[in-house]
């Protein structure tokens, strides 16, 4: 007999999108509790035990952002925000709230299912607490030992800052990480709003790792709220 899955729960007030989403992950075994309110969602988290919430950001007695700040203030379990188009702003809120990624409506099932995927690897690793001391992601090597970087087997030689910059994407490589998230982590809580800091030192690392740095594919951006590590 195979093993249970995942317990995900699934916070979403629209009928057929809490159905899409019951469909698509059932037939991947994973387990679904779902919630329409808030209300319904922080007793579910806190008796079912999830080990992933799909949580939507416009709620009929709240919002997604609130709950995800209330939700980080006991657990770490990944969150994936589920947001309208054009909503930025939004997605930069609850990310900086605490979730870990977000997906925009319309969406996939197969882009669903691999930003889960990524989601409970980070959460594996992170409970793990041991680390990876060499990371490999595409032509990319970071050996965070030897403080070395190779790209397609030549060394590379950053600035501190820039090293910072691009041990934090790679150790969430797949995450979206917001600008505030990014500054507050490479310069400090003092630099969160400096987001010139974060174009200039982006656009040098991309010179040096980047095969094509006009057409990125490792350090990806994501307009309007970060950048992304392409994951492993």
């Amino acid at each position: 007999m195979s093993e249970p899955g995942p317990v995900v729960l699934v916070v979403e007030d629209e009928p057929q999108l809490r159905r899409f989403l019951r469909t698509a992950l059932t037939a991947q075994d994973y387990r679904l509790v779902e919630a329409e309110t808030v209300r319904e969602a922080l007793i579910a988290a806190t008796t079912h035990n999830p080990e992933l919430i799909l949580l939507d950001i416009g709620l009929p007695d709240g919002n997604g952002i609130d709950l995800t700040r209330r939700i980080r203030e006991w657990s770490r379990v990944p969150i994936i925000v589920i947001s309208a188009r054009g909503q930025e702003d939004d997605k930069v809120a609850a990310l900086d709230a605490g979730a870990d990624d977000y997906l925009t409506k319309p969406f996939g099932v197969n882009e669903l299912l691999a930003r889960i995927r990524v989601a409970l690897r980070h959460a594996l690793l992170a409970a793990s607490a041991t680390g990876e001391p060499v990371l490999e992601i595409g032509p990319l090597r970071l050996d965070l030992t030897r403080r070395e970087v190779l790209v397609a087997g030549k060394q590379v030689h950053l600035t501190p800052l820039e090293y910072r910059l691009l041990t934090l994407l790679a150790q969430n490589a797949g995450k979206v990480l917001t600008h505030r998230q990014i500054l507050k982590e490479v310069w400090g809580p003092g630099s969160a709003n400096e987001t010139h800091y974060l174009r200039v030192f982006m656009a040098q690392l991309r010179r040096k790792v980047e095969p094509d740095p006009a057409r990125p594919r490792l350090l990806l951006t994501e307009p309007g709220v970060g950048y992304r590590m392409r994951e492993s």
